[in-house]
């Protein structure tokens, strides 16, 4: 049976690794559609695949703007049932801006790409398909303050949508401190992306588990990527995209276990949605 493959935010880095993996996973009758929205970059990301001795399934690439819901919604439907989708898009961020300065962008593609690849790709995943949000250890509830936690926890993504809302237009009218939002951006977004997988999980988890499949959100751990080196001092411990794709993967093509479905997992192993605390800044980044 032909399998179809979707990786957004794939021209480089991570999403890149992710589709070249599934290009050497998967059979020469499967296809992978490497997403991205730089026609250019995604049409040369494709050709650097194709032509990998150890691609096995066909490669196309295709412009997908995931901060745009229409365009992700049409692109679903166009697209129809499909066997793996992996939500990998990130807008940039940069040491030394402001959050007013970076939320937007940011938020568009972190937070409202993944609403948007949940909501178009959801309805058409087959069974015992695979839907997986690429997040952060950072995405566990007790990384927020305590106010802010009943924001995110146990709630329909509807509601998740408008926590993120709430917290955007707190940036913009320099209100987000006051309210307890986090400094760091990466931390409230990377809550709400795992929040809204665990909602989406809620509503098919019975369904799903029964024929297989699985969505749920993974951390990669610290990758060695253009987007994470203004970020951190010490690389001694990061990944290459290819080694921390090869633990997405992984989970990817493994048998279904229950335990994972809806969860933020990490190597394999769930990070409990109650865990972490409130961290400063400065600690996160050194």
């Amino acid at each position: 049976m032909t399998r179809t493959a979707v990786v957004t935010g794939a021209n480089q880095g991570l999403g890149f690794a992710l589709a070249q993996g599934l290009a050497t996973r998967l059979a020469a009758e499967d296809l992978v559609l490497l997403t991205g929205r730089d026609a250019g970059r995604v049409a040369a990301a494709a050709e650097r695949v194709a032509a990998d001795p150890a691609t096995r399934g066909r490669v196309e690439g295709r412009v997908l703007d995931v901060s745009d819901a229409a365009a992700v919604r049409q692109f679903a439907d166009d697209l129809g049932p499909v066997d793996i989708v992996l939500s990998n898009a990130i807008g940039p961020l940069e040491p030394g801006r402001s959050q007013v300065e970076q939320a937007d962008v940011f938020l568009d593609v972190a937070n409202g790409g993944t609403h948007a690849v949940l909501r178009s790709f959801g309805p058409h995943l087959k069974p015992g398909g695979r839907l997986v949000v690429v997040a952060s250890s950072l995405g566990t509830l007790g990384h927020l303050p305590e106010a802010l936690r009943p924001r995110f926890d146990g709630v329909p993504l509807d509601d998740v949508e408008q926590a993120v809302a709430d917290w955007r237009s707190a940036i913009h009218d320099g209100t987000a401190a006051d309210r307890g939002w986090p400094e760091w951006i990466n931390v409230p977004s990377k809550v709400a992306q795992v929040a809204a997988v665990r909602a989406v999980a809620a509503e098919r988890r019975d369904r799903d588990l029964a024929d297989g499949t699985l969505v749920a959100a993974v951390c990669p751990g610290l990758v060695d990527t253009r987007a994470s080196r203004p970020w951190f001092t010490d690389f001694s411990h990061a990944q290459s995209p290819e080694r921390a794709a090869k633990a997405v993967l992984d989970l990817v093509f493994a048998d279904l276990d229950p335990a994972t479905y809806g969860e933020l997992v990490r190597f394999g192993r769930v990070v409990p949605w109650s865990s972490g605390s409130p961290t400063r800044h400065e600690a996160l980044i050194n």
